[in-house]
């Protein structure tokens, strides 16, 4: 049986998927019993692992690097990751 705790989380989930699927980006829930989504661009390859969490006024997002949103936000939310997975991928070698 899935908790209120679990029922939540999925939610929020299931919401930003929703979100980022309207801006072209893939997702997919993965984890089980404890999901995490899976965030990719399909141009980019970029990919993130986005969790849900409570906090002490709410739920957050939290992705990798650095990221961090109001659940509530989810456009705010959407926009971040676009951002981040969008952008070029940083080059260790000399410019041609």
């Amino acid at each position: 049986m899935t908790s209120t705790f679990s029922q939540q989380r999925l939610t929020y989930l299931g919401s930003l998927s929703a979100e980022l699927s309207q801006r072209g980006l893939g997702s997919r829930m993965v984890g089980g019993d404890d999901p995490v989504l899976w965030v990719w661009h399909p141009e980019s390859l970029r990919q993130t692992i986005v969790f849900a969490t409570p906090a002490r006024d709410g739920w957050l997002f939290l992705w990798s690097p650095d990221g961090r949103e109001r659940a509530g936000e989810l456009r705010r939310v959407a926009d971040s990751l676009e951002r981040l997975l969008n952008a070029p991928a940083s080059s260790d070698g000399p410019a041609d």
